[in-house]
């Protein structure tokens, strides 16, 4: 049975910033939310673990200001694992860290096969781990022991975890890789709000028509709305097919709307006036949406031969090369450099130097250990691809 407190009230909170505050080392810290059953991503517990202090469990809703626990332990380093999830959770307490290190992307970074957290306990430790919990219902109450027992052990071990790998990494040479990688997962604005988020509707592509699309997108909108006051996910409430399955049979009446088969979901009888409303809203509206979006995203690869034959022959160079040096790094491509970005320079690059390659990347997003290992080799591939020569032309009849 692991040690663990769960603190729950103001005064067992300061007691145990306090105890945080005097540990020694990193400290772990993972976040349980409630996604696909609560609408908010908020944290449902915070799970801290600190060498001499501890695992403490945290209840967000019934503590209330947890910035306490920043200046009890917001000047050392935070150890996660798959810290991009956890930190916009984190972020909504005030809960914001000077340094981070990840394990799962350490992982990624030393070539691992399974970099799940169960997976690295046991490469690292030989410790194995029980995800039976993680896709639970963490806005429960009171949560069960189970719950609580899986919550501490996913931060009991991550210091050692932690430790492990900072010795693979040192070894490997890849230290000063992994610590760029932290401070940009550390520093990563937010993505900013889609400009039509009802789009992402699946099976969206079905509908047909500005006139229907209105109709979908008031649907949407009267979901999202409910979902929210709710604090409910959506799709708890009618999932998307069935939305989408409501503007196919374009029901005329409130009572054929109720009739549709596929019009599924808790909410979808007992709130059948707020969905046949978002109907004749998006029948009546004169805001129609365009049918299509512009887009800057490329054309698929396959479609470059045609479009751009240039820049599909740089890509074909190029690509190769940057899965050759992936391989002796003993690392993801992806990880390397990610696959956009090289598609991007292969499209529209700004020259064939290193220097110019070397800037478009870091101007997309790579960090620099990824252009100095990239970006030379690039730049020679897109040489070598201008200088092959055309195709031989057809025999003049």
């Amino acid at each position: 049975m692991t040690e663990y407190s769960v603190i729950s009230d103001a005064e067992e909170f300061r007691a145990a910033c306090a105890v945080l505050a005097n540990g020694t080392g990193p400290v772990a810290v993972d976040v349980e939310r409630a996604s696909g059953f609560r609408y908010s991503q908020r944290a449902y517990l915070v799970q801290v673990f600190r060498r001499d202090a501890g695992v403490f469990l945290f209840d967000p809703p019934a503590i209330g200001d947890l910035t306490p626990l920043n200046a009890a332990i917001g000047d050392v380093e935070w150890v996660f694992h798959a810290a991009s999830q956890d930190l916009p959770s984190l972020r909504e307490l005030d809960l914001d860290p000077h340094t981070i290190f990840d394990t799962e992307l350490a992982s990624r970074l030393l070539g691992h096969e399974r970099v799940g957290l169960a997976a690295v306990v046991e490469h690292t430790l030989g410790i194995t781990l029980k995800k039976e919990h993680s896709a639970a219902d963490w806005s429960t109450r009171p949560l069960p022991d189970s719950w609580l027992e899986y919550a501490a052990l996913d931060v009991l071990h991550l210091i050692d975890v932690r430790d492990a790998l900072a010795l693979e990494l040192e070894e490997q040479e890849k230290t000063a890789f992994a610590a760029e990688e932290f401070a940009a997962t550390l520093s990563r604005a937010p993505k900013p709000p889609r400009e039509d988020p009802w789009r992402r509707l699946s099976g969206l592509h079905q509908v047909r028509g500005a006139r229907n699309l209105a109709v979908a997108r008031s649907l949407w909108q009267a979901r999202e709305a409910y979902a929210q006051a709710q604090d409910v996910s959506p799709g708890r409430l009618i999932p998307d097919r069935s939305l989408v399955a409501a503007v196919m049979a374009n029901p005329q009446s409130k009572q054929a709307l109720a009739g549709i088969k596929e019009f599924q979901g808790r909410a979808s009888r007992t709130q059948l006036d707020r969905w046949w409303q978002a109907i004749v809203d998006g029948r009546a509206t004169e805001e129609l949406p365009r049918e299509r979006v512009p887009s800057d995203a490329l054309p698929p690869p396959r479609a470059w031969a045609d479009r751009n034959p240039e820049a599909d022959a740089r890509l074909k160079a190029a690509r190769p090369v940057v899965e050759a040096i992936a391989e002796e790094l003993h690392m993801p491509t992806e990880n390397l450099l990610t696959p956009e970005y090289l598609r991007r320079v292969a499209w529209a690059p700004a020259g064939d130097t290193p220097e110019a390659i070397g800037g478009a990347l870091t101007a997309l997003g790579a960090r620099t250990w990824q252009v100095e290992q990239t970006a030379q080799k690039i730049a020679a591939a897109f040489v070598e691809a201008a200088q092959q020569p055309d195709e031989a032309p057809a025999t003049a009849s």
